[in-house]
């Protein structure tokens, strides 16, 4: 399982933070007090940012400036140039869809405590954000951040505004109010998962600056840099990112053998050979998932239960008293913290 402090973003996110609490009339020095960072380091590739702090600055940046909202504010001034070889890649795509198809696979390049996925069902499309970490009294800030941000760079990568909507796992905060309007009133609050939501077709809409010569080179330095991180060698890593399935409920290990493009044989002998097998691996999803989903006081048991893949809350308790030594019920009335 992996731990807070093992996930990192990239420290240029720290910048824009204390750009953006400059216009509430506070220093960066004020927001940095203490931490070990420089300004004028945040701006290098290299520096990252773990987990743990980023929940500090952010609290910080809500107490000095009064303003809770500041997952909006940092959504509205992303820039695809801050995600690296990533945004690079993204923006010389051919299509939308081929765009966030990159962004999926590359995702670990920027931070391992969170993946995206695209699920097609139909006619709708969906752009999930999975926690693979709790991200703690961060997490609207992180994920509005995002939702917002990755619909100003699709507006501006297509040239026109798309349509569609968005839903987060957590309650609606007071806050929000002020923003719907940034979002055309279409966000919805205590939805089982973090994603935008949008018409199949918008995956074929093609970008103003498709390059197909950027995008080979960008791509070429995502693989690089996925295998500098050891991703491509980790079949198991691979394997969990297909593990979830939009709406709630897990792939079969055909399944994920599919999406993998091997046979469901290579596939168990391939976790194998690194010491993983499908069922730890589907078992260890299934523990993280319910560690999250009971932060979300409005979600039952029995939804929780349904959306894990559990017949019913009597197994679903079985299994986590197996994982954790306590009931749902019990981690929730600890205030989720093990």
């Amino acid at each position: 399982m992996l731990r807070r402090e093992e996930c990192s973003i990239p420290a240029v996110h720290a910048l824009h933070l204390a750009e953006l609490i400059e216009r509430w009339g506070v220093a960066a020095d004020e927001l940095f007090a203490g931490l070990g960072i420089q300004k004028d380091a945040l701006a290098d590739p290299a520096q990252r940012i773990s987990i743990p702090v980023v929940e500090e600055l952010v609290a910080r940046a809500r107490s000095l400036t009064g303003e809770p909202g500041l997952g909006f504010y940092l959504g509205l001034q992303m820039r695809i140039s801050s995600h690296g070889y990533l945004g690079f890649a993204a923006m010389a795509a051919s299509t939308v869809g081929e765009a966030l198809e990159l962004a999926c696979r590359f995702a670990p390049t920027r931070t391992t405590a969170l993946g995206l996925r695209l699920d097609v069902d139909g006619d709708t499309a969906s752009l999930v954000i999975e926690e693979r970490v709790p991200l703690g009294s961060a997490e609207d800030v992180i994920i509005l951040c995002l939702l917002v941000g990755i619909r100003q760079i699709g507006d501006a990568l297509t040239g026109r505004a798309l349509e569609g909507f968005a839903d987060v796992r957590f309650p609606e905060p007071e806050y929000a109010k002020r923003f719907q309007s940034r979002m055309g009133g279409r966000l919805r609050f205590g939805q089982p998962a973090h994603r935008l939501v949008f018409d199949a077709s918008v995956l074929n809409l093609p970008l103003v600056m498709a390059d197909p010569a950027a995008l080979r080179l960008a791509r070429e330095q995502c693989e690089r840099e996925l295998d500098a991180h050891g991703f491509t060698r980790h079949f198991s890593a691979r394997t969990r990112g297909f593990l979830s399935v939009e709406g709630g409920g897990f792939r079969s290990l055909d399944e994920v053998a599919a999406l993998l493009h091997v046979s469901p044989r290579t596939l168990k002998r391939r976790l194998a050979s690194e010491g993983a097998a499908f069922s730890d691996l589907l078992d260890e999803e299934r523990r993280q998932r319910a560690l999250l989903l009971l932060r979300s006081p409005e979600l039952s048991l029995e939804s929780i239960a349904d959306l894990l893949g559990y017949s019913d809350v009597a197994n679903f308790t079985r299994a986590f008293r197996r994982w954790t030594g306590l009931t749902p019920g019990a981690f929730r009335r600890g205030g989720g913290i093990l």
